[in-house]
Order: C-alpha cells, then structure tokens, then sequence
C-alpha cells in the first residue's frame, strides 16, 4: 500500500510538472497542487494541539484562492486546512506551511526569521532561496517545474520529510 502512495505522489509531481512546461494548467495551479501535496509528505511536531491546520501565501491572490477553493474547510485528520493570506510579511502569523511568491521573495529573511524553529515548512519560488534557508523551492529544470529541498532547513523547522519527497527533490 505504501509503494502505491509512494508511485502515486510521484505521477502526481511529474504530472504537475509536465503540465507546466506544456502550459495546459495555469501555473498557480501546478503551485497549488504541489503545496498541497507536500503537505502530504511531511511530519509536524506533535505538540500542536491546535484544531487548524494552515497553509499561508505572501503575496499572490491566484495561489491563495486556488488553494482555498480547493482546499479551504477541508479536513485533515482531526484538523481542518485554513487558508490564510499575507500581503507583507510582518503581518505573518503561526502557519504550518507558508508559500511566499516570486513577487515577495524580498520579504523571504523576514517571514523565515518569524517562522524559526516553530514547525513551519516555508516553500519558495526564487532561484538561490532553496541555499539561504528555504524548505522547498521551485526551480524550472530543462523547462519542467522541480523542487529543491534544504534537508538542514528542514531539520531546524522541526520536522521530517518522507524519503518518497526527497527521493523527487533536488536536494541542497
């Protein structure tokens, strides 16, 4: 059962990918659904008795209101996904996932120091944001969309990734 997931998630990133380079899907699209997807893959602290779980964007509405149309309500496990928007990051709350666009990546410093050591996996999309401290970041790779993924940041957010999503990563 657990190489079914494994071959699934794996076509579900390939997927995500292949349609961006050939421009069928909206790319805000392909973010949201490997945001979402990531989400899978990764382990939480096991202190959060909290009844929300959240994912964040710093600065792009399109993610934001895919990701809570698709998502938004929606139960995982005992949780509930909340989506929730920021447009500058000093107004960054507790998330579980923070996604700061392109746009924003000037404000990546700021939203990472916020975030420190507080279970929070913090994907970007700004070449060399991947080496400066990010969880996640995509990168295009011969025209597909790819992830890298920082194994230290991971470590120092407090959580665990599965070695299904690294074993799709470019790891840092």
């Amino acid at each position: 059962m657990k190489t079914v997931k494994v071959i699934l998630a794996g076509l579900v990133m390939v997927i995500g990918s292949s349609t961006y380079a050939q421009q069928e899907r909206p790319i805000h699209e392909v973010y949201s659904m490997m945001v979402f997807n990531f989400v899978k893959y990764v382990q939480w602290p096991s202190n959060d008795n909290s009844k929300e779980f959240v994912i964040a964007v710093v600065g792009n509405n399109e993610i934001f209101n895919t990701l809570t149309t698709w998502y938004g309500g929606k139960p995982k496990g005992t949780k509930t996904y909340v989506i929730k928007k920021f447009n500058y990051a000093s107004e960054v709350t507790d998330c579980q996932v923070i996604f700061i666009d392109r746009s924003k990546s000037g404000e990546f410093q700021e939203v990472s120091e916020k975030v420190k050591g507080k279970g929070t996996l913090v994907v970007t999309d700004r070449n060399g944001l991947g080496s400066k401290g990010s969880c996640i970041n995509f990168k295009t790779v011969d025209e597909k969309l790819r992830f890298e993924l920082n194994q230290h940041a991971i470590e120092a957010s407090n959580l665990k990734v599965s070695s299904a999503l690294s074993s799709m990563a470019i790891m840092i």
